[in-house]
């Protein structure tokens, strides 16, 4: 699999295989996932400058994720509480990820570490 076609096939997976195949996830537990990629890849592309399709796994790293968690209280007025569910799901994702692309464990062992806000 090559690098530029990592992130949007693991994303693909992570929501076919993991949260519908083997967690049977609930309808509002995978919309909920589905906002929070949507709403980080659109950050993400902001803030980059590039094209969600053009992003590569390793863009999305630990300081991309803390500043869209941020902008998610500053700009889009969400609570801690909304904060720490978007983080639960970008957490699972790449808890997901760390099976599926080892050579990526630096740079998942610090997303996985971000802290949870409190309050």
């Amino acid at each position: 699999m090559s690098s530029t076609s990592l992130l949007p096939a693991l994303i693909e997976r992570f929501f076919t295989e993991r949260l519908t195949r083997q967690q049977h996830a609930s309808g509002h537990t995978i919309a909920s996932y589905r906002d929070t990629f949507r709403l980080l890849l659109r950050y993400a592309s902001k803030t980059l400058r590039r094209a969600p399709s053009n992003l590569q796994l390793g863009d999305v790293d630990a300081a991309l994720i803390s500043s869209f968690l941020d902008n998610l209280e500053s700009e889009r007025s969400s609570s801690a509480h909304t904060r720490n569910l978007r983080l639960i799901s970008i957490r699972s994702f790449f808890r997901f990820v760390a099976f599926e692309a080892p050579d990526y464990s630096g740079h998942i062992q610090r997303i996985l570490a971000i802290a949870r806000q409190s309050g």
